[in-house]
């Protein structure tokens, strides 16, 4: 998959589920929580999902084009984010939307991958989709559990466990400032996801 395309379909697909989906919910709902969905992602408690690269409502649906403005506007609701986080794109009404087929499908995914792994791995707690860093976690006994569809410093997807103190924690396992990064590419399916889970878990302690 080509860098570009993947981090220019990355950044379409955050911005609506950050000020499409999330803000309105946030404003109707009071909850900026989102949730993996079949074929994509979508709102807890807003009737607003992705599927593959369309936006979906009850009624209706539109395809991830023109400016993310247009697309809040098609789907009856009031484009922006909550406002309780800054480190997000927060990207404007203006913004035009590069969604491309192949690269949504990865990232979709690595979201049903990652939410189905946390599933297996713990079951008694939830996956959220969280809309400023657009990833997909739990956290159990102090470390965080996730899936990312990449970022600045790993533009493609990837898992990771996260303990809230990383003191005394680096080499072997801990392959990363906040604890460890394994590339979904070495994880082909949800089972082996859990496995690194559970090997975090271990060596979390």
């Amino acid at each position: 998959m080509d860098e570009h395309t993947l981090t220019a379909t990355r950044l379409s697909l955050h911005g609506v589920g950050e000020s499409v989906i999330a803000g309105p919910q946030y404003r109707a709902h009071g909850t900026i929580r989102l949730a993996v969905t079949p074929g994509g992602f979508g709102g807890v408690k807003l009737p607003l999902r992705v599927d593959g690269t369309d936006l979906v409502w009850d009624g209706g649906r539109a395809p991830l084009t023109g400016t993310l403005g247009a697309l809040a506007a098609a789907a009856g609701v009031e484009l922006g984010t909550s406002g309780n986080y800054h480190d997000s794109p927060n990207l404007p009404a203006d913004h035009e939307l590069a969604v491309d087929a192949a690269a949504a499908a990865v990232i979709e995914d690595a979201f049903a991958r990652g939410d189905a792994a946390m599933r297996a791995f713990a079951p008694s707690e939830t996956p959220v989709l969280w809309p400023e860093h657009f990833d997909v976690g739990i956290a159990v006994d102090e470390v965080n559990y996730g899936v990312s569809p990449g970022d600045a410093g790993h533009p493609a997807p990837y898992a990771y466990v996260g303990p809230w103190d990383m003191t005394g924690r680096s080499g072997g396992f801990w392959n990363a400032p906040f604890g460890a990064l394994r590339p979904l590419t070495e994880l082909p399916d949800a089972d082996a996801v859990a496995a690194f889970f559970a090997e975090g878990r271990a060596a979390a302690g």
